[in-house]
């Protein structure tokens, strides 16, 4: 009787010995802190290189960068000097007779300093400072302005020049023939050429509006804010490493 016991527990320290250990449980604080951009919140752009619809094509991409820095509850989450890449969606050059040149192009990708990067949910707001074009529509897309107003001037030009010239060759008669001739030689000049296209030189301030949140680790924003300083004209240095001890 007394072997039954100790076979039930040698039993028992096998069948623990044979069990796989409990794996400990995941440890939360281990995540990544997050903070969030709010959709909606507009961000002034610089662009890096000037596009214009008479070359760009679909597909081809869109390089920008913040001149602001963006902040939320009193801290930086987006220094000035971040990098903005984009890409251009469509095309559309000015009609001969009718139509206005349009761009649509949307953002995709947000560059810190420090080489951190994140997908951007970003479109084009606005082009403040472009007298020649404006945005049309909640896509973002960006229109040449209406040239009614130089199609006439050019007009006006052509017949006033053909009036002139009749004038000197036959008098008043010839002035009033003069003037048809160039009137009509103004409308076909206007029939025949493109309307203007849309152009954006390097410089040119675009404005973002995000599409949806953008969600940043905040170590690695609190990162890029901390390793860079603020120096004269603009420019901005890493902090200098501690030097090794005893070189002091």
């Amino acid at each position: 009787m007394r072997i039954l016991p100790v076979i039930l527990l040698c039993s028992a320290i096998a069948a623990a010995q044979a069990a796989p250990p409990a794996e400990p449980a995941e440890n939360l604080s281990d995540a990544p802190l997050r903070v969030t951009v709010p959709a909606g919140t507009r961000i002034p752009l610089v662009l890096k290189h000037a596009i214009s619809t008479k070359s760009v094509r679909p597909g081809d991409p869109v390089y920008l960068q913040t001149n602001f820095p963006f902040a939320q509850d009193n801290r930086i989450l987006i220094p000035s000097g971040t990098y903005v890449q984009g890409v251009v969606d469509s095309v559309k050059r000015g009609g001969r007779v009718s139509g206005r040149a349009q761009l649509l192009m949307h953002f995709t990708t947000l560059i810190f300093p420090n080489g951190y990067t994140v997908t951007l949910p970003g479109s084009v707001e606005g082009t403040p400072g472009d007298d020649n074009s404006k945005v049309k529509d909640k896509e973002g897309t960006i229109e040449a302005n209406s040239q009614k107003g130089k199609d006439a001037t050019t007009i006006a030009q052509t017949t006033g020049t053909g009036a002139a010239v009749g004038a000197l060759a036959a008098g008043g008669k010839g002035a009033g023939i003069g003037a048809g001739a160039g009137g009509v030689v103004g409308l076909a000049t206007v029939l025949l050429s493109r309307g203007q296209d849309v152009r954006m030189e390097a410089g040119s301030t675009v404005e973002m509006e995000l599409q949806r949140p953008l969600v940043l680790e905040e170590a690695r924003v609190t990162t890029t804010n901390r390793d860079l300083v603020p120096v004269t004209r603009g420019q901005r240095l890493e902090r200098p490493m501690n030097p090794p001890p005893g070189t002091r």
